[in-house]
């Protein structure tokens, strides 16, 4: 039975479900790099999506990749699917209103909150500070929940001592 306040549980859900599939696509992609020039590869891709190599996010990609070898690529997708799979076990939990679920979802939402300012006091961008507006407010909904929660448990015990007493 889901309770009012459990109600923006299902839409994290479906974002925590998100960012597990994006990071599990990815991660099938690095896979699609093993045995070939990595660094070729990497240099069509970014003329393909029209940026200029010579700028500093593409040339690091381009530079990466040259220095990427077929042990790192299982690396990294093994990681990407790790994630992908605690991503998929928190949305799986909070969808079912679960109190591990929204420990996980504070948990690992207030890990990136250092990040996020930190990124914030380098650069601010509108992507930077809304990454770090919504993070705050899930991190914020799953401490509110977490201590309502244990707020209305403990009445609960007063309210059936006192009906003991």
């Amino acid at each position: 039975m889901s309770s009012p306040a459990h109600k923006a549980l299902k839409p994290i859900a479906v974002f925590e479900a998100f960012k597990g599939a994006v990071v599990l696509v990815a991660g099938f992609g690095l896979l699609s790099f093993l045995g070939k020039d990595a660094d070729d590869l990497a240099e069509r891709l970014v003329h393909r999506m029209h940026l200029d190599p010579a700028n500093h996010y593409p040339q690091i990609f381009i530079r990466a990749m040259n220095e990427i070898s077929d042990t790192n690529l299982w690396l990294m997708a093994g990681f990407a699917a790790l994630y992908a799979a605690v991503r998929f076990a928190e949305a799986y939990g909070l969808w079912h209103e679960r109190r591990w679920a929204e420990w996980l979802a504070a948990i690992s939402g207030g890990v990136y909150v250092p990040i996020e300012i930190y990124e914030l006091a380098h650069k601010i961008t509108w992507i930077r500070v809304s990454a770090l507006v919504l993070n705050l407010a899930v991190v914020a909904y799953m401490v509110w929940l977490l201590t309502e929660s244990r707020r209305r448990h403990a009445a609960a015990l007063a309210a059936a001592a006192e009906k003991k007493n």
